[in-house]
């Protein structure tokens, strides 16, 4: 008697399992990045507004730099001045269109090294620097260092620091004693080899400040969408009166005004640490 032996059931394979992910290698795609949920490539760009502001100020820096030269200082202030405006209005126009990248972070950081680190050295050294031989070069260079060292320090502080206090001089308003003294200069047809030293007392004492501890008031908190009392918008009509009176001296008396609160707040709010820490210890000795 022959035996046949069962068919063994061939095996049956699961119609609704999942297929193998592809690999990142033969996608071209970074792993957890550049698809979508529907495997689609995502679209890489930038916002074109806040950027194209960015760039503006940018250029602005670089014609202060071929102004000066070119042996046009007062065309250099103005350019300096000019990027301080369009660098002011960039980041409010990210903030206001919910436009803000990382990519507009790094190129906002690279136009005011030019526009407020380099540009105003320059500018300060080809008007009064020159003459001074050896020093006036290093002066230039301690500017333009502290403007870098700023730049990155307060780049690395984002989103730790206080947002009401910068520490240490902004690289705006370093450059806008350094412009507005050239205008002064210019205006006044003042030669700058004449003032060489008391530019270069201005252009490494703001270099020096902007690496410094020193606080200063942001005026970030500021809402300026809020109301106001009637007398606020009386002394914002006074101040600009006042700067289209005599335009130089009056942003250089007002930047200098600013460099100096820094100093003068710090020791303020030292004192009172003190004087809080003094008042602790006496109520824990009684």
């Amino acid at each position: 008697m022959i035996v046949v032996p069962a068919q063994m059931p061939e095996p049956t394979h699961n119609r609704h399992a999942e297929a193998p992910a592809p690999d990142s290698a033969l996608t071209g795609a970074r792993p957890g990045q550049g698809t979508t949920d529907r495997g689609h490539q995502r679209r890489r760009g930038i916002y074109l507004l806040p950027n194209l502001v960015t760039t503006a100020a940018l250029f602005a820096g670089f014609y202060a730099i071929l102004s000066a030269n070119a042996g046009r200082f007062e065309a250099a202030a103005l350019a300096i001045f000019a990027a301080m405006l369009l660098d002011g209005f960039d980041g409010r126009i990210a903030r206001m269109t919910n436009t803000q990248t990382d990519f507009g972070a790094e190129l906002d950081s690279l136009s005011d090294m030019v526009a407020f680190g380099v540009a105003p050295a320059l500018v300060a050294y080809e008007w009064a620097l020159g003459g001074l031989g050896k020093l006036g070069w290093l002066v230039a260079f301690v500017y333009t260092a502290g403007a870098a060292l700023r730049l990155a320090r307060f780049n690395t502080q984002i989103g730790i620091a206080d947002k009401r206090y910068f520490q240490g001089l902004p690289s705006p308003s370093a450059a806008a004693i350094i412009a507005a003294s050239v205008w002064i200069g210019v205006d006044n047809d003042i030669a700058g080899g004449s003032v060489g030293l008391l530019v270069a007392l201005f252009t490494a004492g703001a270099g020096l400040l902007m690496v410094s501890n020193f606080r200063y008031h942001s005026f970030k908190l500021l809402d300026l969408q809020g109301q106001v009392p009637f007398m606020v918008l009386v002394a914002v009509m006074l101040g600009f009166a006042l700067v289209v009176l005599d335009p130089p001296i009056v942003l250089f008396l007002l930047f200098v005004g600013y460099a100096l609160s820094g100093p003068v707040l710090t020791l303020i709010q030292r004192r009172r640490r003190r004087g809080q820490r003094r008042r602790e210890s006496t109520l824990g000795q009684s």
